[in-house]
């Protein structure tokens, strides 16, 4: 594999485009915003920089990362040529699916077409394809440079060939990769959905307040970042699409999510993406502030 194309621009795409072209691939990212384009490529050139000022990577393996990147609004001639097609769209059902049906037609015949869907099924949108064994997830973690996990999801149909093919692509680039089966959730957003539904209750019920509950996950647990803090780095509305998800796959109650948290998103409290969560976010402070709503009620 040579050429690699990333469609959408946002925190994801950005950073998987990110991580191919400072391991040397051609990437065509792809939005159909302009505008999301040119942020996408600041914030790789500031997160490249970063790499440089920390000794990560040299400052000529930065530019030749940035050489790396095309650009296009066009999903057919951003796909055309590439040998993997990595789909980083928002984590909508339907979006998905149009955008595979797309994929599937303008890809070549022998391309992989990943998602990197933190819980949709890959079966159901490998369904959508005339390649379902070339349908596999390829679910990298936030801030894709850095985080070493990819939880590689086999779909019902997705053959040896391909899954083989995207784990040893995966440790090319200096990644971990986990092989697990098509269910809610798969593994990573199965386990640490409900944790993080549980702490957002626990403030609901009034157990604790914000940081009282992310303090005893830190030092109780060892977690480097508590349960709400990290909602809000995942975004609070990702982390009600992902519950829904195994709420209705699974038809269990316990996935059910909490009422805070779906009042939160409705009133476009989002977490960091919006500057205000279970903390509040000011642009180039570090410092952590739980949000007024929860100091004055909790």
């Amino acid at each position: 594999m040579t050429h690699i194309a990333v469609i959408g621009s946002g925190t994801m795409g950005n950073g998987i485009a990110h991580l191919f072209a400072q391991f040397g691939y051609h990437v065509s990212l792809i939005d159909i915003s302009e505008e999301a384009l040119k942020k996408a490529l600041a914030t790789i050139d500031k997160n490249l920089a970063r790499q440089v000022e920390k000794g990560a990577i040299t400052a000529e393996t930065k530019q030749k990362a940035l050489a790396n990147i095309s650009t296009t609004s066009s999903v057919k001639d951003g796909i055309a040529n590439a040998d993997l097609i990595v789909e980083a769209a928002t984590e909508n059902i339907e979006l998905k699916l149009k955008i595979f049906m797309d994929m599937d037609e303008g890809a070549k015949s022998m391309a992989i077409l990943a998602t990197n869907t933190s819980s949709i099924s890959i079966t159901k949108i490998a369904s959508v394809t005339k390649r379902p064994e070339k349908v596999i997830g390829m679910h990298f973690m936030n801030p894709v440079p850095v985080m070493k996990l990819v939880e590689v999801i086999r779909g019902y149909s997705t053959s040896n060939e391909t899954t083989e093919a995207v784990m040893a692509l995966s440790k090319k680039l200096e990644k971990i990769p986990v092989e697990v089966n098509d269910y809610p959730g798969f593994v990573a957003n199965r386990i640490l959905m409900p944790m993080i539904n549980e702490a957002i209750y626990s403030l609901y019920e009034g157990v604790a307040g914000v940081n009282e509950i992310d303090t005893v996950m830190k030092l109780g647990m060892a977690h480097p970042m508590g349960p709400l803090q990290l909602a809000d780095f995942i975004g609070l509305d990702v982390c009600l699409s992902i519950l829904k998800v195994l709420q209705d796959g699974f038809g269990n109650p316990k996935y059910a999510p909490c009422p805070l948290l779906v009042n939160m998103v409705q009133a476009g409290h989002k977490g960091v993406k919006s500057g205000r969560g279970f903390y509040q976010y000011k642009a180039g402070s570090k410092d952590l502030v739980v949000s007024e709503r929860f100091k004055l009620i909790y």
